[in-house]
């Protein structure tokens, strides 16, 4: 199956970008070429913010700003519509761009489907809202609070759910009047690319939406300076994450991020061992480990540890890893050579530091080409080694054990990061002290990974900061602004009035 080739997105219209440069999209399950997308420059960010600048403004707002949420409503719904009926040819896209089992990337087509729904319904919401009155203390005057959309905005997002975290942005942005660029990441825009088709076919006002496909530096760091950008919304890598927030400094431009993570997740002794076995495989292995929130820090309490950690090897050695469009698919590979290889470099580096590989750490027998790795287990870890402090990005656990909750605790939040934490107990008290004692933005108990539109999500620390989803995402979009009416009929009478001749 090969990609279908497009051009960029912009103002409504499909354009070869200005300096006609192509990228190869490689599915990752074979290491093979199947297509490949427009690399955009700077030429063209300028033009499609020239467009989201032109949409936004159009008819003195009227047409997108400023018009009645129902009505970006109706294009969001129409767009939801649009990606249930094509879920099946979108879901085998997104399986051979970025390596996602079919099965996932078709669950995540209805989540794309479902967020798009849920901020229409917010879209709407925002009608009834209008004027929110202020109470004053004066009573000559009358104040009021209305919401606004912040303007144009640039959303740049990252491989591992390529079209979903996409979603998580532009959907809030155009609920809330903004139009935007996205520029989805280089590795995995193939899907993104379809998204600007459903929107041609929708008939979304030409600029809303701009879709520019490239590299980073020659498309995303033009965008993310670009002095008619009011905002950049970015998820992917701290280090990234870090040079936006320099740029958009220089601006006082705002931003929200949302950045990497090192999740732990807190074995209890009184669990059923299978059911808390599996939640963390797939806390950890879910999406092929290519997770930001992945729960990839194991602390298990000491005095189950071994017969937990044998459960746990036999889980995950029953994994079926294969390529992503074969039935019952439970791991593809990882996304390109490049992460291939930093993954084995972490594994490698922790075997040198003199952690244990227990389980998995290599290739797997049976498949012979494309960046397939084992699920694996590594024991034996100190709180000092790379693998306990880092992002690893792949389907890689680190194992620690404890033997009192404030141990455990203090585990937990040996991190840098602080986007998630998971505690997996049978005694509920225990489970709330975890949640309150955690330092991160979410919270599960008795699961990983669960994640729902209508909640927030995001981190602390150095996972960034803002929330996505719920009524937290479009705010993300929205400026406030502050209304205030003198009703009196007497002068202020501050000053005195000159004499008069």
């Amino acid at each position: 199956m090969e990609v279908p080739r497009r051009t960029l997105f912009i103002d409504g219209e499909w354009r070869a970008p200005v300096l006609g440069n192509r990228i190869d999209v490689i599915n990752p399950s074979s290491g093979e070429i199947i297509g490949d997308i427009p690399a955009a420059t700077a030429e063209d960010v300028e033009l499609a913010v020239v467009a989201a600048q032109r949409a936004f403004s159009r008819n003195r707002g009227r047409d997108w700003a400023a018009a009645p949420g129902a009505i970006r409503a109706k294009y969001l719904r129409a767009i939801a519509a649009k990606v249930t009926e094509k879920k099946s040819k979108l879901a085998r896209l997104e399986a051979i761009d970025c390596g996602k089992p079919l099965d996932e990337a078709a669950w995540d087509m209805d989540d794309v489907a479902g967020c798009f729904e849920y901020y229409a319904d917010l879209a709407e919401g925002l009608d009834a809202k209008g004027k929110v009155p202020i109470s004053l203390p004066l009573d000559t005057f009358k104040s009021h609070v209305v919401k606004e959309p912040i303007g144009v905005v640039g959303l740049i997002t990252p491989w591992n759910y390529p079209l979903l975290l996409a979603t998580w942005k532009v959907a809030p942005a155009l609920a809330a009047g903004c139009t935007a660029i996205l520029k989805p990441s280089e590795l995995t825009s193939v899907t993104c690319l379809e998204l600007g088709a459903i929107c041609q076919e929708v008939g979304l006002p030409p600029g809303v939406l701009n879709i520019v496909t490239g590299l980073g530096p020659e498309a995303g760091a033009p965008l993310a300076s670009h002095p008619h950008v009011d905002k950049i919304a970015f998820t992917g890598s701290t280090a990234t994450g870090t040079r936006i927030m320099t740029v958009a400094a220089q601006m006082v431009k705002p931003v929200s991020l949302e950045l990497g993570g090192k999740s732990p997740i807190v074995i209890f002794e009184d669990v059923d061992l299978d059911k808390a076995a599996e939640w963390t495989i797939f806390g950890c292995f879910w999406t092929n480990g290519q997770i930001c929130s992945a729960t990839s820090r194991l602390i298990v309490h000491e005095s189950i540890a071994a017969e937990f950690l044998e459960r746990l090897v036999r889980w995950t050695q029953n994994i079926r890893i294969s390529d992503p469009l074969e039935e019952g698919c439970r791991l593809g590979p990882v996304v390109s050579a490049g992460q291939y290889k930093k993954i084995l470099k972490f594994i490698s580096t922790a075997k040198s530091e003199g952690a244990t590989i227990l389980s998995g750490g290599g290739r797997p027998k049976h498949l012979k080409k494309g960046y397939f790795l084992e699920p694996t287990i590594i024991t034996d870890v100190s709180t000092s080694m790379q693998i306990w402090r880092e992002e690893v990005f792949g389907p890689v656990l680190c194992v620690k054990t404890f033997k009192t909750e404030e141990e455990a605790i203090e585990l937990a939040n040996d991190t840098h990061y602080g986007l998630g934490a998971a505690v997996i107990s049978n005694d509920l008290d225990r489970c709330d002290r975890l949640t309150q004692a955690f330092r991160c933005g979410i919270v599960w108990v008795n699961c990983s990974q669960p994640c729902f539109c209508q909640a927030p999500w995001g981190g602390n620390k150095r996972s960034g900061f803002g929330r996505e989803l719920g009524e937290w995402g479009l705010e993300n979009y929205l400026t406030v602004k502050q209304v205030t009416r003198y009703i009196s009929n007497e002068p202020w009478g501050w000053y005195n009035p000159p004499s008069k001749l």
